[in-house]
């Protein structure tokens, strides 16, 4: 991989022996390896037995959770929160479980929507819920600093299964619930694009 940084370097009219480059091929593979490493992750080695029987059959919420991956098409970041609810059916995961599961997936060449279904999917799988909702907003950079050049525009992706397709109040008690400081509040992206307008 070095080697092709360098003749990348190269074909972009860079010098890659000049002494601030010299180096660049080697922290770029260090930090594609980590920005990718989730095709070297299983998902069961990360649950790891952590599926408790749990007479519970109301939401669990794990929202703003941070989430960096990379897009498939330009190889630029996109960034922002994992926002992720399930109503167990007898059996509950380790919290600290679920941020693992979206790091698995958001750490490979990814477009945002089939990230949203594979979390969905795989907390689907594992726990047999009554239901599973995933909803994923993000800045795009291939949006943001090429392209359209669009600087505020946020993407928002769902996905929902069980009783969160089937039945819009429960769903929409999820998308209240994830919004800071419950109902009525403004999500973080909603008072980030404030901040931004008032300061214009």
């Amino acid at each position: 991989m070095q080697e092709l940084v360098r003749k990348l370097l190269a074909a972009l009219g860079e010098d890659p022996e000049r002494e601030g480059l010299v180096e660049t091929p080697r922290r770029v593979e260090k930090s594609l390896g980590f920005l990718t490493s989730g095709y070297r992750a299983n998902v069961d080695d990360i649950v790891n037995g952590a599926l408790f029987t749990v007479e519970y059959n109301e939401m669990v919420i794990v929202r703003d959770i941070d989430m960096y991956s990379l897009c498939e098409h330009h190889l630029l970041p996109f960034f922002g929160k994992c926002h992720v609810a399930y109503i167990p059916d007898g059996r509950v995961i380790g919290l600290s479980k679920i941020p693992r599961i979206v790091d698995v997936f958001a750490r490979r060449l990814q477009v945002q929507e089939r990230l949203t279904t594979q979390v969905a999917e795989t907390l689907e799988a594992k726990l047999h819920p009554l239901g599973v909702a995933v909803v994923i907003e993000a800045t795009h950079l291939c949006m943001a600093m090429r392209g359209v050049e669009k600087q505020n525009s946020v993407t928002v992706t769902s996905a929902m299964r069980g009783v969160f397709h089937r039945d819009p109040r429960t769903r929409a008690e999820f998308l209240e619930l994830i919004h800071r400081g419950g109902p009525g509040h403004p999500s973080p992206w909603q008072e980030r694009e404030k901040g931004d307008r008032d300061r214009r």
